[in-house]
């Protein structure tokens, strides 16, 4: 895909790996719908991006996405202001062990429903004229995360979705590619919440391990996920993929057995 002109959609853009997205779409020439809750925050980094981009290629919506009707109605919004989508980026998220509940509906259901909404204008028999879609899981989508069982849940959820949304793309000629990225620890505002008692309720008493696990993964900075964002983006090749970005290992790819009755989905 040529990123140029294209409309893109990021949820969670106002700060971390969201506000990176929204850096690189804009230097590949993209058009960027910033989503957000926080309000404050939206407002200050579309100001920031306005000293270095043109201000009409961006636009804020504030929005809490784990409401069905405001999520509908920001998609609405943002589809008649740029008056076409390409690109989705699935990327709010809360880690919230103490409020379960949240974190599942924050981390999956509402990336299923974005996933959806943007499936709904950018399918091709709807209209559409095709894209791609982006899902943010982690590292914890694929490993076990003791001291945060319910977000590695719900980052599973995100990987399976994912996995099986892109094939029944594939197979249904939807003109979507679908794709995930699990990265290791990322230094952004989220990564502090290990350390507050009202996110981790019962396991705020293991923070040590979790900052043990920290220094032996290490930190990864929120630009690598971005250049691993626009690669997913820019190769048409790539759907069904589970990238993952770590320290020592960089952006790469989950490697999974060949299912045997993929060939004849295709």
């Amino acid at each position: 895909m040529h990123l140029a002109d294209k409309v893109a959609l990021v949820t969670g853009a106002a700060q971390g790996i969201g506000r990176a997205f929204a850096q690189a779409l804009l230097e590949k020439g993209c058009k960027v719908a910033l989503v957000d809750l926080n309000v404050e925050v939206g407002k200050t980094c579309k100001d920031a991006l306005d000293k270095q981009f043109d201000a009409q290629r961006t636009i804020f919506v504030p929005c809490d996405i784990s409401n069905e009707e405001k999520l509908k109605d920001a998609f609405k919004k943002i589809v008649h202001h740029f008056g076409q989508l390409d690109i989705l980026v699935n990327n709010a998220g809360v880690n919230n062990e103490n409020n379960w509940e949240l974190t599942i509906q924050t981390n999956l259901i509402s990336l299923i429903r974005g996933t959806y909404l943007g499936l709904e204008y950018m399918k091709t028999e709807n209209g559409g004229t095709g894209g791609a879609i982006v899902n943010i899981a982690s590292l914890a989508g694929l490993m076990p995360a003791p001291h945060q069982p319910v977000y590695s849940a719900s980052k599973h959820g995100v990987v399976g979705f994912t996995r099986s949304i892109a094939m029944a793309s594939s197979v249904g000629k939807y003109g979507v590619r679908i794709n995930a990225i699990c990265p290791g620890f990322v230094n952004t505002p989220i990564l502090q919440s290990i350390d507050k008692e009202e996110n981790m309720g019962q396991y705020s008493a293991y923070k040590e391990n979790i900052r043990d696990m920290m220094k032996f993964y290490g930190i990864l900075d929120p630009q690598l996920i971005a250049e691993g964002l626009i690669k997913l983006l820019e190769d048409d090749k790539l759907n069904g993929e589970i990238m993952k970005i770590t320290t020592n290992q960089g952006i790469h790819f989950h490697e999974y057995s060949p299912l045997p009755f993929h060939s004849k989905m295709q």
